[in-house]
């Protein structure tokens, strides 16, 4: 059914809850596959289960993250720039969120006061999620190209300087409901993303239309595509516009692989996908062009060829 927000802290807006958003089964390939590329297609989002990253590595990294934002402010500010508290902007990006940012290809991701516990069910949990990434993006250029489209995802997140990043994000509970993370898309590959359970993530299936995301099967991870696949996909697929909106009675904790190639990598679509649509860039010159504009700006515009401005 579709639902007026009326909420006096976020827009009027239709809210459809009555969309089955695809939960992907791993364990058949050749199915995954054409779900995948079908669930790209028409969201830019799915859910995979039976992915093969192990509970205890899952468990393990989200208690880490609970301990890490229970701690006194001054505690987590010692932390230094991996970790920040803000809210986002003033222009229809109002949220609030605290993070730890850990860049994923460097030895030296974890802040220096944080515990050996802390350490080892990161890099845990980076590895496995790794491994699933590479899976998931093998699967989706089979699925695109053929057979003889190989590794040309995965080998741009295989590359020792491709700036992937883990991102732990906590949205505090307030008295109202609010956006704790404006609309944007995400400016990546693709996103791997686990939350606590509590709702929060929306995606925009149209304008002005938000699809409230399941929280279950809670072994799930939901996978975003980010703008760098669609420009290699040559716009066949979506990247997802999306947001958390925090509930006024739980705070809500997520923690996101991001999928990036390295700065100096080239970006262009795959062959065989007819008459590119975006012109050839490195992932550098978009990650400027991303963190110079607004949470909520269509960024993907500025490297449209001619003809295809305003996709």
């Amino acid at each position: 059914m579709v639902v007026i927000s009326q909420n006096p802290t976020m827009k009027m807006e239709k809210i459809r809850d009555d969309i089955e958003l695809p939960i992907i089964n791993l364990c058949n390939r050749s199915e995954a596959m054409k779900e995948m590329v079908k669930a790209c297609e028409e969201y830019g989002f799915f859910k995979v289960i039976n992915h093969g990253v192990p509970q205890g590595i899952i468990s393990q990294v989200e208690e880490e993250a609970r301990g890490f934002f229970a701690k006194p402010g001054p505690e987590k500010m010692r932390a230094g720039p991996p970790y920040g508290c803000k809210n986002i902007g003033l222009q229809g990006d109002v949220g609030e969120v605290e993070y730890l940012i850990l860049q994923t290809n460097s030895p030296f991701i974890i802040p220096t006061d944080e515990s050996n516990k802390f350490r080892s069910a990161i890099n845990a949990y980076v590895e496995a999620v790794r491994k699933l990434a590479c899976d998931i993006l093998d699967l989706l250029v089979e699925g695109v190209c053929g057979s003889e489209g190989g590794s040309a995802l995965s080998r741009l997140m295989r590359d020792s300087e491709n700036d992937s990043i883990l991102r732990l994000n906590h949205y505090p509970a307030g008295e109202v409901s609010k956006i704790g993370f404006g609309e944007h898309t995400d400016p990546q590959i693709i996103t791997l993303l686990r939350s606590n359970g509590v709702e929060g993530l929306q995606i925009s299936v149209q304008d002005g239309l938000w699809v409230p995301v399941n929280p279950y099967p809670d072994s799930a991870f939901c996978v975003n595509v980010g703008d760098i696949l669609r420009v290699m996909t040559n716009g066949r697929f979506v990247s997802v516009k999306h947001r958390v909106a925090v509930q006024a009675y739980e705070s809500r904790m997520s923690i996101a692989y991001f999928v990036a190639p390295a700065l100096h990598a080239t970006v262009s679509c795959l062959p065989g996908l007819g008459l590119p649509l975006y012109r050839s860039f490195t992932w550098g010159e978009y990650k400027q062009a991303v963190y110079t504009g607004r949470l909520a700006d269509t960024r993907l515009n500025l490297f449209a060829l001619p003809s295809h401005h305003n996709l």
